[in-house]
Order: structure tokens, then sequence, then C-alpha cells
């Protein structure tokens, strides 16, 4: 490997974040991705659409998909982030930009800004995030938040008024997702398939493995996600010649796969691991760790 129902709600804090994504079927504008040249070296995607739909949700993730990720960034300045981004070298090759209506000019300034990136060259994707008023409306009520363009109305007009705002931004949107009936987890696997690496509008995620080696006398490492216990296998500590050597050392590796039983259960438990890594994937897990231990993690589970 290289490298959970119902509606979950997830909403960040403060006003810059939007209400609980309860999130459902999706919906694909008309227009077709552009190509990587097409958008330039630098791979920006531009998250917007409406106030409680899900870019919250979708922020993150982009963010597990290795993009570096701006919070309510003003349009003027999103052109000013993709330059800095594209100076850095290889450092940065992936922004993610999300954005919500803050001023009437919002629509306007980000079509505008779109259009001069695409001149330049560096046109960025844009995700729309929608859902029925309906669904908004609970939302909206579930996390007792006002819309950010209710003013002294109630909060039916404010979601009307959003949605007059930003229709013609949706005409120009590469993906737009109707997240009214959509779990958490039913909208990442639908960004993944269009923007991690191989996907739709970029590519499949693949499972990132971290293998670490502990001892038992020293407690099991907090971060684990699966543990292996390997202290069936004869332990090399009781070796003269082996004891201050390590399983960085083939005197050691050869000494313990060697031993009645080891190599078949390095095959059948990477069998396993085949099957967990790709359930994990299937569930929008991205990063595992897997701890490998024996009584004092230095011979046997290196």
């Amino acid at each position: 490997m290289a490298a959970a129902e119902g509606v979950d709600p997830v909403s960040g804090p403060g006003s810059a974040r939007e209400p609980s994504d309860g999130l459902t079927g999706s919906g694909r504008s008309d227009r077709r991705p552009d190509t990587v040249d097409e958008r330039g070296a630098l791979d920006t995607v531009v998250v917007t659409g409406l106030s409680g739909a899900g870019r919250s949700t979708a922020a993150k993730c982009l963010e597990d998909l290795g993009y570096f990720v701006v919070d309510n960034l003003p349009p003027e300045l999103v052109a000013t982030m993709v330059q800095l981004g594209s100076r850095t070298q290889g450092a940065v090759t992936r922004i993610a930009v999300v954005m919500d209506v803050r001023s009437r000019a919002f629509s306007a300034d980000l079509r505008g800004v779109i259009r001069d990136l695409a001149t330049n060259g560096m046109r960025p994707r844009v995700l729309f995030l929608e859902a029925s008023e309906e669904v908004l409306v609970r939302r909206f009520e579930n996390n007792r938040r006002a819309h950010p363009l209710q003013g002294d109305g109630r909060l039916i007009d404010g979601i009307r008024a959003e949605r007059r705002l930003l229709v013609e931004l949706r005409g120009e949107a590469d993906l737009v997702v109707d997240t009214s009936d959509r779990s958490v987890h039913d909208l990442r696997r639908e960004i993944e398939r269009a923007f991690a690496t191989g996907g739709e509008l970029g590519g499949e995620q693949p499972l990132r493995a971290t293998v670490v080696s502990f001892g038992y006398k020293y407690g099991l490492p907090v971060d684990a996600d699966l543990v292996v216990d390997v202290r069936f296998l004869p332990n090399p500590f009781w070796i003269p010649e082996l004891r201050e050597l390590t399983g960085d050392d083939v005197e050691v590796r050869d000494y313990v796969l060697a031993q009645q039983g080891a190599v078949e259960f390095i095959d059948r438990y990477s069998e396993i691991l085949e099957i967990i890594g790709a359930g994990y994937s299937r569930e929008g897990k991205h990063y595992l760790t897997l701890a490998i231990g024996c009584t004092g993690g230095k011979h046997r589970s290196v």
C-alpha cells in the first residue's frame, strides 16, 4: 500500500464557517473540465456555492488530498495567491481556495478573477456546492445561526438571495454537487473521484501507510490503527551473537525469517492488509499506521 451513518454534522467555528453538512445526490454542470495544460502547472481549485451546502467538508477533503487550503479569501486576492504558489519552486503544487458570499460584488468579482487567470494560462477548476431550500433551512436551524445575507429578514430570504447572486457563477462551475441528501462520506467520495490524482478532474488518492516497530514492555503506540504481535517467533535476544544487533542487521533478519511460520505469516498478513486497505479507501481513510510489536521493539518487529 502506498502512501464512518445518517447525516454526520461537520462545521467549523466562527463566522468563517458554515453550518453542518447534512449532505445528497450530486449533479454536474455541462462544462467539461479543462486539461492540465489549460489550467497551468499549479493545480488550483475554487470551492464555492451556497452557505450550508458543505464547503467545510469539501475543504477538509481537499486538504487530505494534498491541497494547500485557504479559507474565505477575497476574490481580488485569488490571483495573487495563485501567483505566489507558482513561485514556490514545487513546494506548493495544489491550492484550494474556499469562498463564500461576503459582498454583493462577490459573484462578478470571482468570475472576473477566473477569466483573468485563464487568460494567463492558470484557469482554476470551480467546485460549486448547493442544496435544496428545505435542507439548508434545517441545517441553519440545527446550528442556530443566521444566514450571511439574511440581514433583518427571514432565513429563507437570505438563502434565496444567495442563490440568485450565484446563479451565473454556478453556470461556469466545472463540478456542481447537490448535497441535499448526501452524507459527509458520500460528499468526500464525490470530491475524491473528481480531484484526487487520476480522478475525473484530477485522480484517486492512494492509502498512505506508516509502519512502526515497538516493544510491548514500553506500551502500545497511541496512534496505531492496526497492531501486529510477532512475539510468536523465537527471540533473537537470547542468541548471544545477535543480542546487540537489531532487525536492520542481515544476521537478525535471516534468523527471524528462517523461523517456522515467519514467511507464511508475512504473506498471509499482506493479503489481509490488501483487503483492509481497500476498505479504508472506500470509507475515505487515507492514512494508516501499522504497528508491529515484539518484546523490546528491537529485533523481530524491525
